[in-house]
C-alpha cells in the first residue's frame, strides 16, 4: 500500500511538473535574460557546442524560448562528431534537428576542423576556439552567447573546452559588449542546505521547482531559468539524430531535467 502512495504521488508530481512547463508562458527572471540595458529586445544569439545533437539534448529549453520570442538565433557547432566515423551522417542530422528546433539552416554552421575532432582525451585549444567564435560574433554581429559551463554539463572534455574557448573571448576587452551565459550543470545548481545528486538530473519535468527555486535564491540575477514551453519538439528534434537515437539515449532524453528546463548562469 506505502509503496501505491510512493507511486501515486510521483505520478502526480510528474503531471503537474509538465502541466507547469506547458502552461508557463513567460517569467520575469526569463525577461531579464533578455534585458539589454533594462529593456527588452530581440538579441542576435550564438549557441556555441561542440558536437552534433548537444543542442537537442541539453540546449532544446533555451533554444524554444529565444525562437518563439523572435531572437535570431545562429549554431555554431565546432565539430561533425566524428569519433565513431558518422561525422558526414550527423552534421545532415544537425540540420534536420535545427528545422524542428525553429532554426534557419542558413544559420547553422558546422566545423570539421583537424585540430577540432570529436573524442574523449582529445583536448581543443581555446585559443583556437576563440578566435573561431570571435569570427562568428563579428560576421553575425552576435551580441549574446550562449554555451556550457565549466563541468561541460555531461563532463565531456570537448564541451567544457567550447566553455573555456568562450571565457577566452570574453578576457578581449573589444568584446565586453558581448553578453555570455552558461548552461549550469544539474549537479551545480544548488540551494542553500539542499543537496543535488544524480536523481535530480534525472528527475524529468519534477526538476523544474527545484530550479525555480535555485533562481530565486540567487538574488543577484545571476542565474536564470528556462521552462520548455514545447518538450514534443525537444524530442522531435533528438530523434533527427538517428545515429545516437538509440535505447539509451531515448531514456536520457524522456527522464533528463535539461529536456524540461535550462538554468541559465552569466558568465563574469
Amino acid at each position: 500500500m506505502e509503496w501505491l502512495l510512493i507511486i501515486i504521488t510521483l505520478v502526480v508530481l510528474w503531471v503537474a511538473s509538465l502541466f507547469k512547463i506547458l502552461h508557463e508562458s513567460q517569467t520575469a527572471s526569463q525577461v531579464a535574460v533578455l534585458n539589454d540595458g533594462g529593456v527588452f529586445c530581440k538579441r542576435n544569439v550564438l549557441l556555441v557546442i561542440a558536437h552534433p545533437d548537444d543542442e537537442s539534448m541539453f540546449f532544446s529549453p533555451t533554444i524554444n524560448y529565444l525562437s518563439s520570442r523572435g531572437c535570431n538565433l545562429h549554431i555554431l557547432c565546432m565539430s561533425t562528431g566524428n569519433a565513431d566515423g558518422m561525422g558526414n551522417v550527423r552534421k545532415e542530422e544537425l540540420y534536420l534537428a535545427s528545422i524542428v528546433l525553429k532554426v534557419p539552416q542558413k544559420q547553422v554552421k558546422i566545423l570539421d576542423h583537424p585540430d577540432l575532432q570529436d573524442g574523449f582525451g582529445k583536448s581543443w585549444n581555446c585559443k583556437l576556439l576563440s578566435k573561431i567564435i570571435k569570427e562568428e560574433v563579428v560576421n553575425c554581429a552576435i551580441d549574446l552567447v550562449i554555451t556550457f559551463d565549466n563541468y561541460g554539463v555531461s563532463g565531456h572534455c570537448n564541451h567544457q573546452d567550447v566553455h573555456q574557448g568562450v571565457r577566452k573571448l570574453l578576457q578581449d576587452t573589444s568584446h565586453k559588449e558581448v553578453d555570455a551565459w552558461e548552461l549550469v550543470s544539474s549537479s551545480l545548481v544548488s540551494l542553500p542546505l539542499v543537496s543535488t545528486s544524480i536523481l535530480r538530473k534525472y528527475s524529468g519535468p519534477v526538476d523544474i521547482w527545484l530550479s525555480l527555486l535555485s533562481d530565486k535564491f540567487h538574488l543577484s540575477g545571476v542565474v536564470h531559468c528556462f521552462l520548455n514551453e514545447h518538450p514534443r519538439r525537444s524530442l522531435a528534434a533528438m530523434a533527427q539524430h538517428r545515429s545516437q537515437w538509440v535505447w539509451f539515449r531515448k531514456l536520457f532524453v524522456s527522464f533528463s531535467s535539461y529536456t524540461y528546463v535550462n538554468c541559465l548562469k552569466k558568465i563574469d
